[in-house]
């Protein structure tokens, strides 16, 4: 089993570091890509674009959500049941 050294259970993994550290590195998540290739950044009709070819790219038979609109609803409440853990504390009545 591992030892406990300060609370954590072990003294490796990004988990493990010093916060300070940790934002350190994150923070470098966003210079990963120079800001002059980030076309969709730059481009929003481009960003469009790939997005509307990403949609034809299924045929039409095939899209479910297309054909099934109840479908697509209950897919919808079924992903915003997960997002907030089925919680409608503050909606006492469900509602959004």
């Amino acid at each position: 089993m591992a030892s406990k050294e300060n609370g954590r259970t072990s003294g490796r993994g990004f988990a493990s570091m010093d916060p300070d550290r940790q934002r350190q590195i994150a923070s470098k998540g966003g210079e990963s890509v120079p800001a002059g290739k980030r076309s969709f950044s730059k481009n929003p009709e481009l960003a469009a674009e790939a997005g509307r070819k990403g949609g034809r790219s299924v045929p039409a038979s095939s899209r479910s959500f297309s054909r099934n609109p109840s479908l697509a609803a209950e897919a919808g409440r079924k992903g915003g049941q997960a997002s907030h853990g089925g919680r409608t504390a503050d909606r006492p009545d469900g509602a959004d």
